[in-house]
């Protein structure tokens, strides 16, 4: 993909696996909308990042939000690129409880919500932009980046909810593709492992250790810079579309 004139949506992009990326596109000479609903962070995180940023505070289930930041990312240049990074989990939480209690509905409802709802909200309305592009000569007009995880494949006990998003994530990977192709929009999904993020290495040790026990090789957790490398191959390679990529070590999540 020429990268020339283009500009990017990311979603969760003032912090963490989202910061990485759009610190990383932006050296690529790409302008990147940091579309977070943490205003402050997002304004920070666009000061921190240059003129080739723009701040837009919202909330990816909402339809007005994302609108308003893939109309900012069409007014920096050619909506190519949409990464969807923005999402959370929950406390672990079985199913039934060891005292007998269901799961919450509420909550398997709004990590769903936040996760598989809000990454396909930014989807279908980034690409209806994109399909608006000129084409390359593949009749390729952008590409589309979701994050699923480890999780979504192979989900541990109290992971329900988190688990089933992000397994919804990966799911729409292949059917989103299909649908796309006609309007020349590659889709792909990353399923990080352990990534070192600012909220994990501030984890207690014991979870850090039990988390990293698992890697294979390299035994470390995985760097936020990784994850926006893979990004930047997906991008990169015209081929790759409806792929799920591991993005691991080799880590195999234990059952609990």
């Amino acid at each position: 993909m020429d990268l020339t004139g283009a500009s990017a949506v990311v979603t969760g992009a003032a912090g963490g696996l989202g910061g990485a990326t759009a610190r990383h596109l932006i050296g690529l000479g790409v302008a990147v909308v940091i579309f977070d609903r943490d205003a402050e962070r997002a304004k920070a995180t666009a000061s921190d990042l240059g003129p080739a940023a723009t701040a837009v505070a919202g909330d990816v289930t909402d339809a007005n939000d994302v609108q308003a930041a893939v109309d900012a990312a069409r007014a920096a240049g050619t909506l190519s690129i949409v990464a969807n990074v923005a999402g959370g989990g929950n406390r672990p939480t079985r199913t039934v409880g060891r005292d007998g209690t269901p799961h919450d509905l509420e909550t398997f409802q709004r990590i769903i919500a936040i996760n598989t709802v809000g990454t396909f909200n930014v989807t279908r309305l980034a690409a209806a932009a994109m399909a608006t592009n000129e084409p390359d000569e593949d009749g390729q007009r952008g590409v589309v980046i979701n994050t699923g995880s480890l999780a979504g494949l192979e989900g541990q006990a109290g992971q329900i909810a988190y688990a089933a998003a992000k397994a919804g994530i990966l799911g729409m990977t292949l059917p989103l593709a299909r649908d796309l192709a006609p309007v020349g929009i590659r889709v792909c999904a990353i399923a990080p492992g352990t990534i070192g993020t600012e909220l994990m290495l501030n984890a207690r040790q014991e979870l850090q250790d039990k988390l990293t026990s698992s890697i294979i090789f390299p035994h470390r957790m995985g760097r936020p810079e990784e994850f926006a490398l893979l990004v930047e191959a997906i991008v990169r390679n015209p081929y790759l579309n409806g792929e799920n990529i591991r993005l691991d070590a080799a880590q195999r999540l234990p059952a609990k």
